[in-house]
């Protein structure tokens, strides 16, 4: 059984606009001053944390974000502020509001290179950082992939469909259950107000993608400045974080411990048990 938040927060944000309201899931003992941050990739929502987060909460608190324009977070009246540093600013505030100076982080994608950017910077509060299936070099073949599906605003008849659209476009994610696409689907869709679903973000995220021709990602010198611990894992197949970067993001910079994940892409969900354990027992020994 997929386990569930036992408590859900919110805060206010300011962006270059305008305030917005950031929301979370909260897992775990709000009164301990240990806490990790678990943050989702480019269209999913902090819920795809529930199984990780719930097993990280025996150790501590664990909040799970959702990114502005996903989940429970608003949506940006300027698609423009669909951004890194605006990104960065929202996380910052999160950490300031849970009471956070120290935080271990968990990123998939997206949230992986918000990690990375914090984790770079003087003073950072992040003590250990898990990576999954990202790194500082993604080529524009694996972006062009992705803009294919982001900015799509299908609507569903019932969840039963949107399941079957998210096991085909996130398949790479492994081989999940039944249960595990169900709660993805659940936590995925929201009614659309006209009888149907609709995928849970903003379709205008997708806007960076058509604001001019898609480049590679070159991170590199973020990577070089980062100090503290990093692990790093890769999906076997994936796409987005190749094994030669997995591989040089191993020997520079914070000198990443790098794991493989078998049969799986771009990127490893992390509900499996095997994926849990290996991510706790690095966290916490």
């Amino acid at each position: 059984m997929i386990p569930t938040p036992s408590g859900a927060g919110s805060f206010l944000s300011l962006g270059q606009s305008g305030f917005h309201r950031v929301g979370f899931t909260d897992w775990g003992q709000q009164k301990k001053r240990k806490a990790t941050v678990c943050v989702h990739g480019l269209t999913r929502t902090g819920r795809d944390f529930d199984v990780l987060a719930s097993a990280l909460s025996e150790y501590g608190r664990v909040v799970c974000p959702d990114a502005p324009g996903r989940g429970a977070s608003d949506w940006l009246a300027n698609p423009g502020e669909y951004n890194y540093p605006a990104y960065m600013n929202d996380m910052s505030g999160l950490m300031a509001h849970i009471g956070a100076e120290r935080v271990n982080w968990v990123g998939t994608s997206m949230g992986g290179l918000i990690g990375m950017m914090l984790a770079s910077m003087s003073g950072t509060p992040i003590r250990k950082l898990v990576i999954n299936d990202i790194g500082p070099l993604v080529s524009k073949d694996a972006l062009v992939r992705i803009s294919r599906y982001v900015g799509a605003a299908p609507a569903f008849h019932d969840l039963e469909m949107v399941e079957a659209y998210l096991r085909d476009v996130h398949a790479p994610f492994g081989d999940l259950s039944d249960e595990e696409w169900k709660h993805l689907a659940t936590t995925s869709a929201i009614p659309n107000g006209e009888g149907a679903f609709q995928l849970h973000y903003d379709p205008a995220i997708a806007d960076v993608f058509t604001a001019g021709p898609v480049e590679d990602i070159n991170l590199w010198s973020v990577w070089d400045r980062i100090s503290c611990p990093v692990l790093v894992l890769r999906g076997e197949n994936s796409d987005l974080l190749s094994a030669e970067t997995a591989t040089e993001m191993s020997t520079r910079g914070p000198r990443a411990t790098v794991k493989t994940i078998k049969n799986c892409g771009h990127a490893p969900a992390l509900m499996d048990q095997d994926q849990v354990k290996m991510v706790v027992d690095w966290l916490e020994n």
